[in-house]
């Protein structure tokens, strides 16, 4: 049987990469500038990988998108709904309102107003209160007048029983017809606030992720292209274009898991830190058995604390287009997408981090003798603080003191010579520069459940076998073939300060595409 091709595309800030795979077997990479229109940027580079590769679209069986686009718009405060807010609660929780830790700026932009009525439920599902359905409807009633269209539902311990939000849901959708509904217990975890915020910024982005879903699937026609796309998540796995209209803010933080896993498959090694240095930024991550270490706490989204798992992941202002003053003053500023008209080597007038690795001979690029007043002993200097800047975070990430396997990818991996002090082995694998596109087309499905329960009344195993069922039906939602997915991690922690003998569960599936 004939592998089905797959198309990866990422877009980072300076650069969108594509990468055309059949099976393991890289076919074709490209690089090009990211557009301020995303949309056109994505379009041109499954353009370009095609050619470069001499294969028609109707030939591609599926293709996965890492993109910007929704990040972009939380970052600039632009493109979003603003959202009203159902909170169930009964009268708990009303000392700490909706959006109360949010940016002042982003709040004005996103806040349609808030309802704290009867509802919610206690950790062992017994209700707080009833829910008040007059009370959802008073508040409809006002979000229709004032033109809300886009509602986050989240109820107390909406984890340890979502009926409440289903049936607030039921009754926003009788009152508000065509309204977007967000509900808290598909999109967060354990933690009132930061799960009723993952919600409010989900619902925000209903609009965007619909036009973006749209653009990208016009686009296919035009590349002539009828397979199936899907977008990378925040854990390095892929979803369906469907499901990401429902679910926007799962891809904030996809950038780095891509890249991650990307560098992976192009080693083979399971276990390892990875640093990806693209033309603005490093990202210094680690492998854990294959995928990204998540991060303990909870990620801050454009200012906005949530409880979202995202990859534990040190970014700081190192790339190509790092701008270099003083001989060793190195970033944050870059020249970023303008690489090819300021740097040096080109022609232009800025001294970046590229024209010091192309004076000491690390890379062929522009013209090296537009770089010959530079000294010797400055550009040796710049090389040194760089790589000592890297071997900083990786001391910094590391697990222990022993010395850990490192893979430089991206395309200012070039910057780095020689062996990281602190890391056994740096590999710079073959296609490093695109591993970011590499690891949106090799992803897998997941499917990940947070849960509290109550051991009064059944087994452990019953309630792990509960847990883990409801994340093997999102993966399969999502996009995952049935008989493909398996357990990828399960955390347990008995929280002794509930009475009910209570457990916190979190359960993660993986699986293959469904072909």
């Amino acid at each position: 049987m004939i592998e089905r091709l797959r198309i990866g595309v990422d877009v980072g800030g300076t650069n969108t990469d594509a990468a055309l795979l059949r099976g393991n077997d890289v076919l074709a990479t490209i690089k090009t500038a990211t557009t301020e229109n995303v949309t056109d940027g994505v379009s041109g580079a499954i353009r370009s990988v095609l050619n470069a590769a001499g294969i028609d679209g109707d030939k591609v069986g599926a293709v996965m998108i890492g993109t910007t686009h929704f990040l972009n718009a939380l970052v600039e405060r632009r493109r979003l709904q603003r959202t009203g807010v159902l909170r169930l609660c009964g009268s708990s929780t009303r000392a700490l309102p909706p959006m109360i830790d949010w940016p002042e700026d982003l709040k004005r932009v996103v806040d349609g107003g808030a309802a704290l009525v009867g509802g919610g439920v206690n950790y062992d599902g017994s209700a707080i209160a009833s829910l008040d359905a007059d009370a959802i409807r008073q508040a409809c009633g006002d979000w229709r007048n004032r033109g809300i269209s886009a509602i986050a539902i989240c109820s107390v311990f909406a984890l340890v029983d979502p009926r409440m939000e289903q049936q607030a849901a039921a009754i926003v959708a009788e009152e508000l017809p065509g309204a977007s509904i967000s509900l808290s217990h598909r999109i967060g975890r354990t933690g009132l606030l930061q799960r009723e915020s993952a919600t409010i910024l989900n619902a925000s982005l209903h609009r965007i992720g619909h036009e973006t879903i749209a653009a990208f699937r016009s686009a296919f026609g035009e590349l002539g292209l009828s397979c199936p796309l899907y977008l990378t998540q925040n854990d390095g796995t892929l979803m369906s274009a469907d499901y990401a209209e429902r679910f926007p803010v799962f891809t904030i933080a996809s950038g780095p898991t891509n890249s991650m896993r990307g560098a992976a498959f192009l080693t083979g090694l399971k276990d390892a830190v990875v640093i990806d240095i693209g033309g603005t930024t490093t990202d210094i991550g680690m492998l854990i058995g294959g995928f990204p270490r998540s991060r303990g706490e909870g990620a801050s989204i454009a200012g906005v604390p949530t409880n979202f798992r995202v990859p534990d992941v040190f970014s700081f202002g190192l790339g190509g287009g790092s701008i270099v003053r003083d001989g060793v003053r190195i970033g944050p500023e870059s020249v970023g997408f303008r690489l090819p008209e300021k740097a040096l080597c080109y022609g232009g007038d800025t001294l970046t981090a590229t024209d010091i690795a192309v004076s000491a001979g690390l890379v062929d690029l522009g013209d090296r003798t537009r770089l010959k007043h530079l000294d010797d002993a400055m550009v040796t200097a710049a090389l040194a603080k760089m790589k000592s800047d890297v071997e900083a975070v990786v001391d910094q990430m590391k697990p222990g003191p022993e010395p850990i396997p490192a893979i430089l990818v991206g395309g200012g991996s070039v910057l780095i010579d020689g062996l990281l002090e602190g890391t056994s082995v740096s590999l710079r694998p073959d296609h490093f520069g695109s591993a970011n596109a590499i690891g949106a087309a090799i992803a897998q499905v997941s499917g990940e459940v947070d849960n509290i329960v109550s051991l009064d009344g059944q087994s452990r195993q019953a309630a792990l076998d509960g847990v883990i069922a409801e994340a093997r039906r999102r993966a399969v939602e999502a996009g995952a073939a049935e008989h493909t997915v398996t357990l990828a991690e399960i955390d347990e922690t008995p929280l002794s300060y509930l009475p009910g003998n209570a457990m916190r569960i979190a359960a993660k599936v993986v699986g293959d595409l469904n072909p």
